[in-house]
């Protein structure tokens, strides 16, 4: 075990987003690429935002993730692991009060106002502020030095006294954030660029207790894609949220690999990683200084790989499962060799789980949706409705036993008539899908049979 020490420190008052999950996996990896420790830490003093359900999907999320912690709650809210606890903040007052007395009583904090000022050191100067209508006292000190893991050496100048304890008793963010990496032996911060302007503030208060500052290592921010608008992405931005994955059937180590790659480079062109080989490679020197842009359409399409890529008993499971929730789910799933030919027939052609529904419902019953776009595409190109006739003549002469058999019936006609598989197909797949994508025309026809493709075929003409 290395003597490495990480923490994520996340606020249980909203949804968890692609942003923290970053954050948490570029901790939780450096931590495991160093053999060190990897510390959950809950910051849930903003009593009035709160939410034990926000807490819970927190862990539930790391825990979808595969992000195990070492040390912090445990998810069932029994007990602890780790020696350094509490790890939520609102049991650790104790704490904070001792280290504000420390303070107190070396002379680097002060009372004024109802509240507690942490007092910086140098040449004392007051000015006129024109905001706040008033002299104000600030002080001519030397510039924070902050040697960041990925931003290179970055200067930030403090100049005036800050509080750490408001007037109400409560303590401020840059107080209790010190105090526990402190108590907690935090040996890197990595967190967030948006961070950054907090940290000459910690570097001082490090500087006032006494103790060294960890390493700080301030990851690129993500931001929105072109389609989704300009700025940081938020909460409230369609795909931002960890859960939408989650209900969506997404597989974890798909958003894991993805998530990776947002703001790191392992040093080749590859982008589907086995998650062994994200930890051995990953490191600090390799997170890009530039921001991060999120891409919908690439982590769908990452998603569809690691889908493709999963064995048939795997995908199964995840589609029953997925069915299983489903209003139609029981029907769906009653015959299950039918059930299991269908959804390995859509497995290479779906991006997640949560499409198999719609991708799927044409071979569950006859009344499934019809594409009126694709229908007056299809009718409106060649002679439709004498390639259908033509259709419903051949089929039940047919041999549907396989795939091949089908195929060469369909050829025949075709070159019966001086015409190409193709002049066939657009308007076969209408008639029997109602849609102009899906697995071959020759598989949908075996798995739904002579009897079923004939009667659609009809429809359609009928109509």
């Amino acid at each position: 075990m290395s003597n490495v020490r990480v923490r994520f420190a996340p606020s249980p008052t909203g949804f968890f987003h692609i942003g923290s999950a970053r954050t948490a996996l570029f901790n939780w990896l450096y931590a495991r690429h160093t053999g060190g420790t990897f510390i959950l830490r809950i910051e849930d003093t903003d009593q009035a935002r709160n939410s034990e359900a926000f807490l819970k999907l927190i862990y539930d999320s790391l825990t979808w993730l595969g992000m195990d912690w070492d040390e912090g709650p445990n998810p069932n809210g029994v007990g602890e692991r780790g020696s350094y606890g509490p790890y939520r903040q609102s049991q650790r007052n104790d704490i904070y009060h001792r280290y504000k007395q420390q303070l107190l009583a070396s002379g680097r904090a002060y009372e004024k106002d109802g509240a507690v000022w942490f007092k910086l050191l140098g040449e004392r100067y007051k000015v006129f502020d024109d905001h706040r209508k008033k002299e104000v006292e600030k002080v001519k000190s030397a510039p924070v030095v902050i040697d960041d893991q990925i931003r290179g050496r970055v200067e930030r100048q403090e100049d005036e006294d800050f509080v750490i304890f408001r007037s109400d008793g409560n303590p401020v963010f840059h107080f209790v954030n010190v105090v526990d990496d402190i108590e907690m032996k935090i040996s890197h911060v990595i967190r967030g660029e948006d961070h950054l302007s907090n940290t000459s503030k910690h570097v001082r208060l490090y500087e006032g207790f006494g103790v060294a500052a960890p390493v700080f290592a301030h990851i690129p921010l993500i931001l929105k894609s072109p389609e989704m608008g300009q700025g940081k992405m938020s909460k409230r931005d369609k795909g931002a949220l960890i859960e939408e994955y989650q209900q969506r059937h997404f597989l974890p180590e798909a958003l894991i690999n993805y998530l990776s790659l947002l703001g790191w480079n392992p040093g080749d062109d590859r982008e589907k990683m086995p998650i062994a080989d994200i930890i051995k490679l990953f490191d600090l020197p390799g997170v890009n200084q530039s921001n991060a842009k999120f891409d919908g359409k690439k982590l769908a399409n990452m998603n569809m790989v690691y889908l493709l890529e999963q064995p048939a008993e795997k995908f199964l499971a995840l589609a029953k499962d997925f069915f299983a929730n489903q209003p139609n789910g029981a029907a769906v799933m009653a015959n299950e060799a039918y059930f299991r030919e269908i959804m390995l027939l859509a497995q290479p052609k779906i991006k997640s789980v949560d499409e198999l529904a719609a991708y799927t419902v044409y071979f569950f019953g006859d009344d499934f949706p019809v594409d009126d776009k694709v229908k007056a595409k299809v009718m409106a190109k060649g002679d439709p409705k004498s390639r259908l006739a033509e259709l419903i003549a051949a089929v039940p002469a047919m041999d549907f036993s396989t795939d091949a058999t089908i195929e060469a019936g369909l050829k025949a006609l075709a070159e019966s008539k001086g015409l190409g598989f193709g002049d066939y197909q657009a308007v076969a797949r209408l008639a029997v899908t109602g849609t102009n994508a899906g697995p071959s025309i020759t598989a949908i026809f075996r798995v739904l049979g002579k009897e079923r493709v004939g009667a659609r075929l009809q429809r359609l003409a009928a109509g």
